[in-house]
């Protein structure tokens, strides 16, 4: 796998470990040292700890789906920079409505190979768009779950 490759699955991983609410997935997208910038108002520390922070507020919410496009990947040697737009729907019920929260965001991240291994070193989000709205679904949610009894386990042999 070629290094700008390598990266891109590491940021397609982080959504599917906040959708699953898989926080080792999560883990293993930064460096140990690796920091979370999302804001004052949201998160500023360590990237463990940013996934932390979301698998916990991601719990009270009835669904989640996180996808990323528009990735730009810089390379220089073992260190590297990217920048990927990211949609974040999330489904809330407040009361007797069922909201839906839209974020549209990017993840300004600074990447580093360390014994092999792409990792971020750092991390800052920038929040350009968001709107909170009440929906009427279609149907019920289907098979999918938030945890690693979603059927993609089964299947996916690097996410077990």
């Amino acid at each position: 796998m070629t290094d700008r490759e390598a990266i891109t699955d590491l940021i397609y991983r982080y959504c599917r470990a906040m959708d699953r609410i898989d926080p080792e997935l999560g883990y293993s997208i930064w460096h140990d040292d690796g920091t979370a910038d999302y804001g004052a108002d949201v998160y500023q520390g360590s990237g463990r700890g940013f996934i932390d922070h979301v698998c916990k507020q991601h719990q009270g919410l009835l669904n989640h789906s996180h996808q990323v496009t528009n990735i730009i990947i810089e390379l220089d040697g073992n260190r590297a920079a990217s920048e990927a737009y990211v949609f974040a729907t999330l489904r809330m019920q407040r009361g007797d409505a069922l909201m839906q929260m839209m974020v549209w965001s990017r993840y300004i991240d600074q990447w580093s190979k360390r014994d092999d291994r792409w990792g971020i070193d750092k991390r800052i989000a920038v929040m350009d768009l968001d709107e909170i709205r009440p929906v009427t679904p279609m149907g019920k949610a289907g098979r999918g779950r938030r945890d690693r009894t979603d059927p993609s386990y089964a299947v996916l042999m690097g996410s077990k």
